[in-house]
This record gives structure tokens, C-alpha cells and sequence, in this order.
């Protein structure tokens, strides 16, 4: 599916604005409900029903004598069949999955929507100028010498090492990598998968994504590790306010 075929401009504004109203929801339900609505936003790459290939790639790897490929491909397709957020029912009361087998992981968003949480109780505790970090990043005001914060980027394949530096002043970041969760010594297989092949998603070495808010910088940051370039900046037409930041797998940087 690509954000093109799965989404209408007037759509996907809808979607838009409904994810960022969800994020002001508060427990479980509002995780749920803002990963569902970043799924739709995203035209699917980004989709928090992925546990069955999370499962699949770490029993796999777990065995003494794993092929390194991966596990096959039957198995793969037995677990992309349970893997649609379309499939995840949400109500009030209830949670529920359409198919049995089905599981959900919130890896991809509940660090960005805890950052926001705890941001949001101490701005209201009247905390005007705090910086948040809980994995991802949330900037509220300035630093107290009167600049705006400054964040550093690692490298994602020497984590150790800052590559760059960016400024936050009422915005939040989030930055996804493959080489963060690796399932194998070479990290051809980590945890970004992408839905649509059931495969690691080895488009980039990192994204970095700047946002209004945490929750959306984490989920669109996760999404877009499974898009290439140009259904990146479709995308982001929908997020006036968002900017990405891509590093390529030949090292190049992209900035959108």
C-alpha cells in the first residue's frame, strides 16, 4: 500500500488532526488510538500490529543455529497475514484484534507519548521551560539562559558519537535506527519492519524527525524508516509543522 493510493488530501487532514487531538488523550486508549490513527496517516508503514514479526525474527535468531537469513519465507507470510492495524478494534471499553494470533506493540510511539505525558503534568504544574527526555525528546520554552535547547544527534553506527546538534523550543524529537535493536551480529535484522514485506526495513542509517509533539515525531519517525524519499515528502504535505531528517545507507543526509 503507498500513502499516494491510500490516502485522499482531505483524508488525510482528517487523519491528521485526529492523531494530534489523540495524543491529549491520557492511558492506554490514547496510545492505541493515536498509533491507529498515525497507521492510517502513514498509509500503513507505520503499524503497531508488528508483534507477530517481532516474535517471528526473535525466536528465530534466538535458536543456537539460526540460518542468517532469517527465518523463511512461508513463515514470514504466516505472520504479515496478522499484521494490519485496519484489524484492531478500539472502543471505549474494549480492545480487540479482528484475526486470532494477532499482537500489538507500542515500541514505536509509547516512548514519545510518555515524554509528552510527563511534559504535559509539569507544564501544568506551571513548569514553563523544562527539557524532557524519556527516549525521545520534548523541549517546553528555553533554557535558562534565555537559548533554545540543544539536542545532539548520534550517530547511528557509533552511538557514542554526536554528528550533529539541532535546537528545540516548543517541539519534540525522535530518532529511529535499525542498529538501536538487532536480532543479528551484522544488523541486516532489527526491529524496524516494514509491513508490507515482513523484512528490516534497510532504506536509511537513521531519521531523525522534529514535531509539535513527541507522540508524533516517534510514530512518523518509526513510519517513515519504511518509505522511500518521495512518499516521505508526500507525507509530510499532511505535517506542515514537521521536519525529517534522513541519513541514507550511503551516509548522505536529507533534509525534509
Amino acid at each position: 500500500m503507498s500513502i499516494t493510493g491510500a490516502l485522499s488530501r482531505r483524508r488525510a487532514i482528517q487523519i491528521v488532526a485526529s492523531a494530534a487531538s489523540l495524543a491529549l488523550v491520557t492511558g492506554l486508549r490514547g496510545a492505541l488510538a493515536a498509533a491507529r490513527a498515525f497507521g492510517e496517516a502513514t498509509g500503513g508503514a507505520f503499524d503497531p500490529t508488528v508483534q507477530p514479526l517481532w516474535t517471528l525474527y526473535a525466536t528465530h535468531f534466538a535458536a543456537s543455529a539460526a540460518r542468517p537469513e532469517g527465518p523463511d519465507g512461508s513463515a514470514i507470510d504466516k505472520a504479515i497475514a496478522l499484521v494490519d492495524y485496519r484489524n484492531l478494534s478500539l472502543t471505549t471499553s474494549r480492545v480487540a484484534f479482528e484475526r486470532r494470533g494477532m499482537g500489538i506493540t507500542l515500541n514505536g510511539i509509547a516512548q514519545g507519548y510518555i515524554t509528552d505525558r510527563v511534559a504535559d503534568l509539569l507544564r501544568n504544574e506551571g513548569l514553563d521551560d523544562v527539557l524532557v527526555d524519556l527516549g525521545e525528546i520534548r523541549g517546553l520554552g528555553r533554557h535558562a539562559d534565555g537559548r533554545p535547547w540543544t539536542v545532539g544527534l548520534k550517530d547511528p553506527l557509533e552511538p557514542a558519537r554526536i554528528v550533529d546538534t539541532l535546537t528545540l523550543e516548543n517541539r519534540a524529537l525522535a530518532s529511529s535506527a535499525g542498529s538501536a535493536t538487532r536480532f543479528d551480529a551484522r544488523g541486516r535484522h532489527h526491529h524496524l519492519f516494514d509491513p508490507r514485506s515482513g523484512a528490516s526495513s534497510n532504506r536509511y542509517l537513521g531519521i531523525t524527525v522534529i514535531a509539535p509533539t513527541a507522540t508524533t515525531a516517534d510514530a512518523l519517525s518509526t513510519g517513515f524508516a519504511s518509505m522511500d524519499v518521495d512518499e516521505v515528502k508526500k507525507a509530510l504535505r499532511y505535517f506542515p509543522s514537521v521536519t525529517a531528517r534522513i541519513t541514507t545507507s550511503a551516509g548522505e543526509v536529507v533534509t525534509l
